[in-house]
C-alpha cells in the first residue's frame, strides 16, 4: 500500500512539473507585454545576488504595444503573413482536393506507389535540402522578392502530405452519392464540388489549419526568397527585433510574439469549435 501510495505521488509529482515546464513560458509571453521591464529573471528575496536589495512588483503598462505599433515593419508583417497563409492554404486545399480526389476515385497502376513515393520525399527533401535547387528555380523564374513566387513555391512543398492526408477522406466517402448525381447528368467537378466537397469539409479544415500552421511559422524560405523588408512575413521580422548591441529587445519581443501568436490560435480554436476534430474518415459522426 505505502509503495503504491509513493508511486502515486512521484506520478503526480512528475506530471505538475511537467505542466510547469510548459506553462511558465506561456504564463511569461502572455504577462510580459504589459509589463513595463519585462525579464527572464525570476526575483525573490533573500535569493537575487544582493539579498538587501527591494524587489519591486512589475509595473502594468501599454506601452510596448504602442512601440510595437509605431515600429515600421512590425504589423505589416502580420498582413504579409496573413497573406502567404491564407494564399498557401487555400491553393494547397484547393489542389490537394482534387488530386485526392482522382487518386482515390481512379485506379492507376502503381497509384499507391506513387502516393507513398510522394509523401517519402516531401519528408526527406525537406526545405533546407532542396534550398539551393528551390533558389536558383526563383532566379530563372523571375520569382525573387515575390510574394505569389514564395506562395507557389510553398505549396509544392506541402501538397504531397495534404494529398495523402485527403485520401483518406475521399476512400470514405459514400460513391452511391456521386452515382446519383451523375445519373442527374453533373459534372465531375460539379460533383466534387456539390457532393464530396461537403462530405469531406472537414478533412479540408485539417489541411487548410495545417498549412496555414506550417506556412505562419516558416522562416527560412521567407527569409531566402524576400530580401525586401517590406514584404518579409512575421517570422523573418521576429529576427530583428533586438537592440544596437544585439541583445533581445525583451519588451518588443514578448508583445510582438503575443500579437503573433494569437491568429494561429484563434484560427484553431474557431475550427475547434466548428468541426472538433473528432472526425472518422470523411465523414463526421
Amino acid at each position: 500500500m505505502t509503495r503504491f501510495v509513493l508511486g502515486r505521488i512521484g506520478f503526480y509529482t512528475l506530471i505538475a512539473v511537467l505542466l510547469a515546464f510548459f506553462t511558465i513560458p506561456l504564463l511569461w509571453l502572455v504577462t510580459a507585454p504589459f509589463t513595463s521591464d519585462p525579464t527572464y529573471e525570476i526575483k525573490i528575496p533573500g535569493f537575487t545576488s544582493d539579498p538587501t536589495s527591494e524587489v519591486k512588483a512589475p509595473s502594468f503598462t501599454l506601452d510596448n504595444f504602442r512601440a510595437v505599433a509605431e515600429h515600421p515593419y512590425a504589423l505589416p508583417s502580420l498582413y504579409n503573413s496573413l497573406v502567404l497563409s491564407v494564399g498557401t492554404a487555400v491553393l494547397v486545399v484547393i489542389l490537394a482536393s482534387l488530386a485526392a480526389y482522382a487518386l482515390s476515385r481512379v485506379r492507376l497502376p502503381g497509384r499507391d506507389a506513387l502516393l507513398y513515393a510522394l509523401l517519402l520525399l516531401s519528408s526527406i527533401i525537406t526545405g533546407t535540402a532542396a534550398m539551393v535547387p528551390l533558389f536558383q528555380l526563383a532566379v530563372e523564374l523571375n520569382l525573387i522578392d515575390s510574394q505569389l513566387g514564395l506562395i507557389l513555391i510553398l505549396t509544392g512543398g506541402l501538397l504531397p502530405a495534404a494529398i495523402f492526408m485527403l485520401k483518406d477522406f475521399m476512400d470514405s466517402t459514400p460513391k452511391s452519392y456521386e452515382e446519383s448525381a451523375r445519373v442527374f447528368g453533373a459534372t465531375p467537378l460539379q460533383i466534387v464540388r456539390h457532393v464530396v466537397v461537403p462530405l469531406v469539409r472537414p478533412g479540408l479544415a485539417t489541411v487548410g489549419v495545417w498549412a496555414v500552421a506550417n506556412v505562419w511559422g516558416n522562416f527560412l524560405m521567407p527569409y531566402l526568397l524576400l530580401s525586401d523588408v517590406e514584404k518579409q512575413p512575421a517570422a523573418v521580422i521576429t529576427y530583428t527585433l533586438y537592440t544596437e548591441g544585439g541583445q533581445a529587445n525583451l519588451s518588443m519581443l514578448s508583445t510582438f510574439g503575443l500579437l503573433y501568436s494569437v491568429p494561429v490560435v484563434l484560427m484553431y480554436l474557431f475550427v475547434s469549435k466548428k468541426y472538433g476534430f473528432r472526425f472518422h474518415g470523411g465523414i463526421k459522426r
